[in-house]
């Protein structure tokens, strides 16, 4: 990496973030909601349009100087809903939660009714978790899964038709199986609510058509773009053309001031990568890997919730061991794997212990890791669960990961 300039003013900055490189590029990145951007990407998100003020829409701003970052601003906007098949596209929120935030500013007043995923079934934070603003000031029920770790789509139902919620959130942050928005439609259609799809941890995966899309059936359609979209960090908010004003109107002045246009120069480098065929062949190869990592968790007498993966992530389940998410959290990461603790249904721990460990597989994937990778990436958590007391066997356990490091490094050429 280049950090010339930065050592020359801030050393010690210079420093962490060569740190943070080499802890990358000698990890195996198992965390469902990181990946690995293009270089491409990097240049554009730090170019110098993070020295531009552009409060406003593309030729509607409130600055003068705008005419460059107009074009590329409309140019991604473009391209998220072609790659999307929306009508409409915001691309200036700055996080998938925000993304959320507007939606729910346009349609709903406080005390309104929201149906949500639950977060300790696998929903996002600002589906309506009392912790955030969407449980603080919306009235919110949220549906789980079943035991299987699958969505009862019967069971939402019954609580649509018994609540009347004004939204519907479908989506998860950690949700291993296939989301069917027809049903989800025909569910709020049946109760008149509106439906959000928050696709942000399957954008990729929807991009490239290796996962059903939400296009025509959800009016509100949320995401990220860094995750299984492998762009920069940030979200997108697209929707039916008859709410295009408002949901602009939500973002600025309603959600947030000036755009991160830098960051939109990058989003949109990033959808067009999106769009090529390559990126296609990348999220077939998640699939398999996903499927290959879980496979080879469960030859090794692992559980995973809910069985085989449909998606790119999976949860293992630990109830049945002597171990928690947290502690397997950190004995992975000294063997080189970084994961996040995550809760199972019904889990016996709190959320900030837990039982179940979340895995995906987009960084990894990018990286250019295949099934029989994922095969051996399996061997070593299992083995890690099972002898997470012994260091030896640890550090045998960290050299096999770094040797599969080695074989990709993080950045070619």
């Amino acid at each position: 990496m280049n950090l010339e300039n930065i050592k020359k003013i801030d050393p010690l900055v210079a420093d962490e973030i060569q740190k943070e490189f080499e802890r990358q590029q000698n990890t195996i990145e198992l965390i469902a909601s990181e990946n690995i951007t293009s270089k491409a990407v990097l240049e554009a998100c730090g170019s110098v349009l993070t020295n531009k003020y552009a409060e406003g829409k593309p030729y509607s701003r409130f600055y003068n100087g705008c005419e460059h970052v107009d074009i590329i601003e409309e140019v991604a906007q473009e391209r998220a809903c072609k790659l999307f098949n929306m009508e409409h596209a915001n691309v200036q929120p700055h996080s998938g939660a925000q993304a959320n935030m507007a939606v729910f500013m346009y349609l709903l007043k406080p005390g309104d009714k929201v149906l949500g995923m639950d977060l300790s079934s696998g929903g996002h934070l600002s589906h309506g978790s009392p912790v955030n603003f969407s449980g603080m000031y919306f009235d919110v029920k949220s549906y789980g899964v079943d035991d299987f770790g699958c969505i009862d789509y019967e069971n939402v139902r019954q609580m649509a038709l018994e609540h009347k919620p004004k939204l519907i959130v479908c989506g998860a942050s950690n949700y291993s199986k296939i989301i069917d928005f027809k049903k989800f439609r025909e569910i709020a259609d049946e109760v008149g609510a509106y439906l959000l799809a928050d696709i942000a941890h399957i954008a990729g995966l929807v991009a490239a058509g290796v996962h059903p899309s939400p296009a025509g059936y959800a009016q509100f359609v949320t995401t990220t773009t860094h995750k299984s979209l492998r762009g920069p960090r940030g979200g997108i908010i697209m929707c039916d053309m008859e709410h295009a004003r408002g949901i602009d109107k939500a973002v600025f002045p309603g959600m947030q001031g000036g755009p991160l246009e830098h960051i939109i120069a990058g989003k949109a480098v990033a959808l067009l990568e999106a769009s090529k065929p390559e990126f296609k062949t990348y999220a077939e190869q998640i699939l398999k890997n996903a499927k290959a990592l879980a496979q080879g968790l469960m030859d090794e007498g692992m559980e995973i919730i809910g069985g085989m993966t449909e998606n790119h992530l999976m949860t293992l389940d630990l109830r049945k061991t002597s171990r928690t998410g947290k502690e397997m959290a950190n004995v992975l990461e000294s063997v080189g794997i970084t994961a996040n603790k995550n809760t199972v249904p019904n889990d016996p721990q709190t959320p900030f212990v837990t039982s179940g460990i979340r895995l995906g597989v987009p960084a990894v994937t990018t990286r250019g890791f295949k099934e029989d990778d994922m095969v051996e990436v399996a061997k070593i958590i299992a083995s890690a669960v099972y002898s997470a007391d012994n260091k030896s066997g640890l550090k045998n356990l960290r050299e096999r990961s770094l040797k599969l490091c080695k074989k990709y490094p993080l950045y070619k050429g």
